[in-house]
Order: structure tokens, then C-alpha cells, then sequence
């Protein structure tokens, strides 16, 4: 009889330490939750984040251009002078643009030129351009990688649409300060309007007897290419 209590008394707190752990394993199961939610709010938090962040950006830049729009205080000039829209761009090579010889990227050349002329061609325009077409490229001399990369780009002739812009290219060894012409290209940009069709640009006014060189220059090869574009 004696024995038949104790056997029901052990089982008893068996039950009730059965009890205990499958409450401390509903505990742990729902703290468990608890953290996975904190963990998918906190992703969620930081997506609402950096999609506001995205589209403050976004607002920013339309509102920079809407304020230079809307400034009517800025009336756009009827004509320019090369020197007016020139860039010079300065670029330091680095081991990511040049090649296993430590030379620099003939693409990555390419790219920085055409970026230079397009500021160029838009500080005269006043307007986003197009690239339609490059004349001319010349390699004359590598370029090492811990050198400076100098590009200046200047208009030479202007169409009732398109542009044509020089870009000279000169590296620099910041060391012995030597520096030598590189490249050269000819680059013709299209201005482009609000709908992205061609627009006007401001004539261009030659000042140095070398702008007017250039400008003759620049006629003749664009002749060639409308020479080129009707035989192909």
C-alpha cells in the first residue's frame, strides 16, 4: 500500500517536471518568435530606410532642376565661345584601369574622353547630350598606372543640333612633373530637349586664329561623315 503511494507521488512529479520542461520549451519557442519578428522588422525598417533615402535623392535632384528652370533670372546665350564651355578633367590611374601590362585600359580611356566631351558639349547647349559619333582616336603614347590622367575638351564646331568637341589627352608623372600628349579624339554630341529629341544649341564664335582652324577644320570631317553615312 505504502509502496503504491510512493510509485503514484514519484509519478506525480514526474508529470509536473514534464509539465515544467514543455513550458520552458513553449517559453524558448516563443522567444524564438519574438527574435525572428525583431529580425524582420528591423529588415523591414531598413528597406522603408534606404527606399527613403532613394527617393529623397530622387527629390533632391528634381528639385535642383527645377530651380535652375525655374530661375528666369538665367536667360541661355544666343552664342559662346570655345573657351566658355572647355573642361579640363583630371583622372589618377590606378591598378583597377589598366591592364597586366599596368597600362591603362583602352576602354577606360574611351570613357573618360567621352565624358569630358559631354560636359563640354552640355556646358555649351545648356541641355543633356547624345554621342553620335567619334571621328578620330589617336593612341600616341601609354599610359602608366600611378600617372595623371589630364583631359581637356573644347567645342570646335556647332551645328543647328550636333556639336563637335576635341578632347586632348596628356599624362602627368607627379614625380619628375613631365608631361606628354597621349591622345586626341573628335567627338560630334547632339543636344537633346525635355522629350529627348534634338534641340538647338547657341552658335559658336571662334576667337583664336586656331578656333577658326579648328572650326574649317571640323566642317570638312563632317562632310566626310555624311559622305560616309550615305554609301553605307
Amino acid at each position: 500500500m505504502h509502496d503504491g503511494v510512493e510509485q503514484i507521488g514519484n509519478s506525480a512529479e514526474q508529470n509536473s517536471k514534464k509539465e515544467k520542461q514543455n513550458n520552458n520549451n513553449v517559453e524558448q519557442v516563443g522567444n524564438t518568435t519574438e527574435k525572428i519578428s525583431n529580425v524582420i522588422n528591423n529588415i523591414v525598417n531598413n528597406h522603408n530606410i534606404a527606399s527613403n533615402n532613394r527617393f529623397c535623392a530622387i527629390n533632391r535632384c528634381s528639385m535642383t532642376g527645377n530651380n535652375i528652370q525655374n530661375d528666369k533670372s538665367i536667360t541661355p546665350k544666343k552664342q559662346k565661345t570655345p573657351s566658355e564651355s572647355a573642361v579640363e578633367m583630371t583622372q589618377l590611374v590606378l591598378p583597377n584601369d589598366t591592364n597586366i601590362l599596368g597600362n591603362l585600359l583602352g576602354g577606360r580611356l574611351m570613357h573618360w574622353i567621352d565624358i569630358a566631351g559631354a560636359m563640354a558639349a552640355s556646358r555649351h547647349s545648356n541641355r543633356v547630350v547624345a554621342t553620335v559619333a567619334l571621328d578620330s582616336l589617336d593612341f600616341r603614347h601609354p599610359v602608366r598606372c600611378g600617372e595623371l590622367l589630364i583631359l581637356k575638351a573644347k567645342l570646335t564646331w556647332v551645328g543647328r543640333t550636333s556639336m563637335e568637341v576635341k578632347v586632348e589627352v596628356f599624362a602627368e608623372n607627379y614625380r619628375t612633373g613631365a608631361v606628354i600628349q597621349t591622345n586626341k579624339a573628335y567627338i560630334t554630341y547632339v543636344a537633346l530637349d525635355d522629350e529627348g529629341r534634338p534641340t538647338p544649341v547657341p552658335e559658336l564664335i571662334p576667337e583664336t586664329e586656331e578656333e577658326k582652324i579648328e572650326y574649317e577644320q571640323a566642317k570638312i570631317r563632317r562632310e566626310e561623315r555624311l559622305a560616309r553615312r550615305e554609301t553605307t
